[in-house]
Order: structure tokens, then C-alpha cells, then sequence
């Protein structure tokens, strides 16, 4: 069972390469602040390669995942996601709360970047995080910035954009 990766982009879209702009538009990270779930593949792992100066990741934990849904899941219509819709439209997968949706896309039996055939919007609109970034944008985490792989530190940076 592969982690899930939570993918944050972080910087704009001024002087972006292109194949930089393709790779993040395959993974819908189109805006700044905008936040992705895919799971840790050999392909996935090769496109953040491609990117890794403009977005963050790390492996998402269920009680921060469980926080990320309520509070910025979104269904087609910009409407809130809530414990009904997921009942009414995965139910019959055994999915009928939130918790159980989270729990589902961290067991990998439940893609989440997938579930828009279901009328859940497969990217989640972040704010800036609050008190700012902990370092500069333009520099790896591994060196003190906040760009590429940070592990489980993703949690506490979703914890103030949400």
C-alpha cells in the first residue's frame, strides 16, 4: 500500500516552463495554493521530479485528510462537500461519511483524484498559509525553504492553509 501524497503548489504562473506547466496541469495544480491527493507511484514520483521547484509534498495523515474534506472538499457547483452527498453518491461502495471517504483514499482503495466522475471537484483551493511561510519559496525545504519533499511536515503546513 503506497502513502498518498498531498501536493501544494506554492509559486505563480509567471515564467513557468512549458513542460513544467504541462506536468502541473496534469496533476490540476493550475493556480497557486492549489492542492492535489495522488497516490506515491514510480510515475507520480517522476512528475513531481519535473516540478519540484514550484510545489511541495508530503504524505497526508488521516485526521489532517479528515479536516481537508470538510473544509475545503467541493462538489461540482462550488457547494460544500457533506456526509449526505458522499452517502448518496458513493454509498453503494460502502463509503457514507467523510471519515470513511478519508480512510478509503489512505487504504488507496479510493482515488481521489478519480472520484470527479462522482461530482467531487479533485482539487482542494487553499489559502496562504497563516503567520506565512517559515522560509523562502524559491529555495528546497531540505535548505530551509518550503519548495519539494517535506514527509510528514505537509500535515502542519495544511493545518494553516486551510
Amino acid at each position: 500500500m503506497a502513502p498518498v501524497y498531498a501536493i501544494i503548489r506554492l509559486r505563480g504562473t509567471v515564467g513557468v516552463p512549458y513542460d513544467v506547466e504541462y506536468t502541473l496541469r496534469l496533476l490540476r495544480l493550475v493556480r497557486k495554493y492549489h492542492c492535489s491527493l495522488y497516490p506515491a507511484t514510480r510515475e507520480i514520483e517522476g512528475m513531481l521530479r519535473v516540478f519540484k521547484d514550484w510545489a511541495t509534498w508530503g504524505e497526508i495523515e488521516y485526521p489532517v485528510l479528515v479536516e481537508l474534506l470538510r473544509k475545503r472538499g467541493r462538489v461540482v457547483g462550488g457547494k460544500p462537500l457533506t456526509d449526505t452527498f458522499i452517502k448518496e453518491k458513493l454509498g453503494k461502495h460502502g463509503i457514507n461519511t467523510v471519515e470513511d471517504l478519508a480512510k478509503a483514499i489512505l487504504e488507496n482503495t479510493v482515488l481521489f483524484h478519480k472520484l470527479d466522475e462522482y461530482g467531487i471537484k479533485p482539487v482542494f483551493r487553499l489559502h496562504p498559509p497563516k503567520k506565512g511561510f517559515k522560509g523562502s519559496i524559491k529555495r528546497p525545504y531540505q535548505d530551509g525553504g518550503e519548495l519539494g519533499y517535506r514527509g510528514s511536515a505537509i500535515n502542519e503546513l495544511l493545518l494553516r492553509m486551510i
